[in-house]
């Protein structure tokens, strides 16, 4: 079984990541109607601000996050590697992490988006559902 990255500070609702979402950057503007989706995966969500990066978990394990650079903004996945990606928006090459960039001017696949985040919560459920309870 792959180890799981636990983040224990995440709560249900971080100030910090309201804070983060709330700047007026309009990158981070294109990033927060999708944390929001993350959000609404169901209540045992839970967030924080991990690395600057406001960061999605189902209870304490780590889901996916979502950041705004200066060229991008992108929503990460922590399992992204495993997940089916017929749209083929994932980017990266790491053994785990996969990302989706989102640019200004160009078209986002929102049907294809939300299908990766509803197949990166389901397979997280799964894996911690195998993995059985935590001492």
């Amino acid at each position: 079984m792959e180890p799981f990255f636990r983040l224990p500070e995440a709560v249900p609702r971080d100030p910090a990541v309201e804070a983060w979402l709330a700047a007026s950057d309009p990158l981070r503007l294109l990033v927060a109607p999708w944390f929001e989706r993350l959000r609404a995966l169901g209540p045992d969500l839970r967030e924080c601000l991990h690395d600057h990066q406001p960061t999605a978990c189902i209870g304490d394990v780590a889901l996916a996050y979502v950041d705004a650079f200066t060229h991008h903004a992108s929503i990460g996945f922590f399992f992204g590697s495993s997940l089916p990606d017929p749209a083929g928006l994932l980017q990266g090459t790491g053994k785990r992490m996969r990302h989706v960039k989102l640019r200004f001017g160009q078209e986002i696949d929102a049907d294809a988006l939300t299908a990766l985040i509803h197949a990166a919560d389901r397979d997280l459920r799964q894996r911690l559902e195998a993995a059985g309870p935590r001492d």
